[in-house]
Parts: C-alpha cells; structure tokens; sequence
C-alpha cells in the first residue's frame, strides 16, 4: 500500500450490497437449491433459475430434484447419488446433466448435504451446482487432443515398424550345408532402432554375414543403418579380407559423417567358405568395436570368439580392425548379437546381465541349433521384459551334423 493511502474502515464496506444475506444467496456464483428427504424443491436462487430458464413457481413445491436431471442422470441419482447421501450425510463433486425449460442440457458438479434438527434426524437437503460448461469443454478438447495424439503415435508407430522392416533383410542367404536363424527384438515401439544383420552370398562358395549396432535410434540412425548395410554388402563383392571390408565402411562414414555430424557404430563382419578338408565352414570375422561373437561347440562346451583392439567404425579415420579365424565344425553353433542383450537389466537385482551370465546361458544350452539358440535368446528378451532398454539383433549359424542327430 502507497504511503499516503488510507486504510478503509470497517463500516465502509457496510454500504455494499453483498452485505446483503438474502442477495448473496440469490445471486451467488452458483447455483442453490433446497429439497425435502423425498425430493421436492422448497427453495431455489436466482442463479440457477436463470441458468435453467425456470420461474420460481415453476420448481418450487411442484418438481423435484430428479425431475432437473436427464434420464441418465435421474438412473444415477437414484442408484449411487440418493443412498450414498443418505449414508453419509454428504456427496460432493458428482458431475450431472440438469434439463433447462427450452430442453438444453446444462453440466453441472453438485454438492448436497444433509440438514439435520436438534434431535439428530434429517429434515432436508441442500445443494449447491456449479456450472460445468467451461469445464466439460475443456475435458472434451482434452479428450479430442489425447485422442489425436494417440493416433498419431498409433501412425509414428506403424511408421517406425515399416521403417525398421526396411532396414532388415527380407530373408536370409539360403547356405548350403548351414542352417540359420535370426531375430530383432525391439524395446520401444516409438523409435526406430539402429541395430542390423544380413547374410548373403558373394560366391559360388563364399558368403558373407555381418550383424552391428548403429549409435544412437531414430530417423539420423536409420539413415546410418541403411548406408552401413548397403555398403557393406558392396565392399564384400570387391573385397574378400572382412578387416578390408570394416575399413571401406570406416572411409564411408567418416566421410559421409564428418566434423559436423560425427556417426559411428559397432560391427562384427565375417566370412564364411566351406571346409571341403573336415566339413563343415571356414569362418574369418572381422571386429569393430562390437561384442564378442560366442561359440557353442558340439562337445557342449562354449566361448567367445576374442577380437580384441577393435575400434568403433566411423569415430576415427584410420581404424583399428581385429581378426580372428574359426573352425565351425559339424554341431557347432556361432550366435552374434549386439549389447542390447547383454546390457539388459535383470528382473532381479536390476543389474546388467552381462558377458558371464550370457556364456553361462550358452553353455546350459549347448550343443544346440541355431532355432534353439535364437528362441531360447527370445525368451530370455521377453523374461528382461521393461529392462531391455535397447533394440537387440541376434544372428546364429550352426552346422548340422551328418547323421541329423543333433543331441548325441
């Protein structure tokens, strides 16, 4: 308050009408009204008379509260609003529809309570309505914006699911002597993932497989994805060392993706010829930054496949490629897959299940085929429910044996 103001007196606001009992109850914010136990109306405020377009001799001693409601609203009233009041003595916040004379609906939030007497028995109830219409249509333009945006994620998810789809290979290289299997589990539904795997031929008797995870998830990652599959998939028709083929998608990305707009990925490349001296396939991966693949023998032992020393592809110009050579023999099974599964929380302890309990769950499972594999890693997936934060791609191979006894 200013300096020089003077603090108005108590008796200067005698003068105003609200001072007025009988005007603050006509002319209230909200509505009044006043009913017998049974219903009928014995007194009513001005405000609601204008908002329903009634009279006063029109409603009091001659309708009852029920009759103001829709037919709805009088089921309602009688079933839940009449009993809970007559149990507790008071209801409050009950959204309803009151009929006005020119038949228009007017939503309302009422509040009613029981009067008592002296002796502790109910002599009538009052009510106070608010106006609910601004109410209503701002819970409608609520319900109509949640509605959109439900079918727009519905339409960004359909779009996502399309988008992933393209960035997986429609079928897998048909190998002769070689039986494979793949998944891709996806953690959320509103993002395009970044992880991808193929196989496909390159000879009459040479193949190539590669299976990586791209950094980061949506459409930049998508567009990654596609560019490292892609040119994968060139250079291994022009380039039979894998670490060559590594090194052509590193000059790709940190070309493509340079100072501005620096993209990278993991990846894990091999190539795969047949053994015609012990059966089976000849297989040289190539690493780049991406986990160990993990080789489950059919001895029923198992162990990663180390190519230390290999660096992210697309971070650094001159990239270090790690090599390693393998035998897959006749009941071997070789599974690549990228960290989503290994950094998956446990339902458990929410700790990272990790390489140890992956070799773990590989060495319960050996000696095992490549469906055996990739529909144990499923059920794996889905038992990580909500802790699988990370889309996750799991590529296995495996050699049958001769006899077509698996499990000797």
């Amino acid at each position: 308050m200013r300096e020089n103001e003077e603090t108005p007196r108590p008796e200067a606001f005698s003068a105003f009408p609200e001072d007025s009992v009988e005007d603050l109850y006509e002319n209230a914010p909200c509505g009044y009204l006043s009913t017998l136990l049974d219903g009928r109306i014995v007194k009513v405020n001005g405000r609601l008379l204008a908002w329903l377009g009634y009279d006063r001799d029109d409603l009091v001693g001659r309708r009852t509260f029920s009759d103001l409601l829709t037919v709805g609203g009088r089921i309602y009233h009688e079933t839940h609003f009449a009993p809970l009041l007559s149990m507790r003595g008071e209801i409050s916040g009950i959204a309803l529809e009151l009929k006005a004379a020119d038949g228009s609906r007017l939503p309302v939030l009422v509040t009613s309570t029981v009067k008592t007497g002296s002796d502790g028995q109910p002599l009538l109830i009052r009510t106070t309505v608010f106006d609910a219409r601004e109410r209503r249509a701002y819970e409608s333009e609520l319900l109509r914006a949640r509605q959109e945006a439900e079918r727009e994620r519905e339409r960004l998810k359909r779009l996502n699911a399309t988008l992933q789809q393209t960035l997986l290979p429609p079928a897998l290289a048909n190998v002769p002597g070689l039986h494979v299997a793949a998944h891709y589990h996806v953690a959320s539904a509103d993002e395009v993932g970044g992880d991808f795997y193929d196989l496909f031929p390159l000879a009459a008797d040479r193949w190539g497989m590669f299976l990586g995870d791209v950094c980061g998830k949506g459409a930049g990652a998508a567009a990654v994805t596609s560019l490292t599959r892609y040119t994968l998939r060139a250079a291994a028709v022009y380039d039979a060392d894998p670490a060559g083929v590594l090194g052509n998608l590193n000059r790709v990305l940190t070309h493509e993706y340079n100072q501005h707009d620096p993209r990278f990925c993991t990846v894990v490349f091999g190539l795969l010829t047949p053994d015609t001296t012990r059966g089976g396939f000849r297989i040289t991966l190539a690493g780049g930054g991406h986990p160990p693949a993990l080789l489950m023998r059919a001895d029923g032992s198992a162990a990663y496949v180390p190519t230390p020393g290999g660096q992210l592809i697309g971070a650094l110009p001159d990239a270090q490629i790690a090599t390693a050579e393998l035998h897959l023999a006749p009941g071997d099974t070789l599974l690549l897959y990228s960290d989503g599964l290994t950094e998956a929380h446990t339902a458990l302890a929410g700790d990272r299940y990790g390489d140890g309990a992956l070799l773990d769950f590989a060495e319960g499972l050996a000696p095992c085929t490549a469906d055996e594999v990739v529909t144990a890693i499923r059920g794996l997936l889905d038992a990580f429910g909500a802790g699988v934060d990370d889309d996750t791609a799991v590529l296995a191979v495996h050699v049958p044996r001769p006899s077509g006894d698996e499990h000797p």
